[in-house]
């Protein structure tokens, strides 16, 4: 039996970690709003493949699942899969490196604003397709 209330837990919990990416971005914290948009991404893929009753496997890029289940994923995103899978494997290269850099690479002094703000706005833009897709998007008010 699966879980479903799982798939409530995490659109919530994505909505508020969206929340805390703008404190990061408001802290000019570029690096930061990179990684945790990466872990935002991933646990609205993990949202989608669960409310479509898809194995969510033990991976950060779900990309490919997403891309070999497309008939069962609901018909409200399909159509934005391929965007949704080109976010996850951009973000899901930055992953390691926006959290600890490297011998050479520091991330805060390589991660610009504009790459904070692609990320943020494309880990809000995913989440609210995953949230609409699974029932829960927000109504306006």
């Amino acid at each position: 039996m699966k879980n479903a209330s799982l798939v409530t837990d995490y659109v919530k919990r994505c909505k508020a970690r969206l929340k805390g990416i703008d404190t990061l971005h408001a802290e000019s914290a570029w690096a930061d709003v990179v990684r945790e948009s990466q872990e935002v991404v991933e646990l609205a893929l993990k949202a989608l493949l669960r409310f479509s009753l898809i194995e969510v496997p033990r991976i950060h890029d779900v990309s490919d699942i997403l891309q070999q289940n497309l008939s069962t994923l609901p018909e409200v995103v399909r159509p934005h899969v391929d965007r949704m899978c080109g976010i996850s494997r951009s973000l899901r290269r930055d992953r390691e490196l926006a959290f600890y850099g490297s011998e050479d690479l520091t991330p805060s002094e390589f991660y610009k604003k504009a790459d904070a703000d692609e990320a943020r706005a494309d880990a809000g833009w995913l989440v609210a397709c995953v949230a609409e897709a699974c029932g829960l998007a927000t109504p306006a008010t």
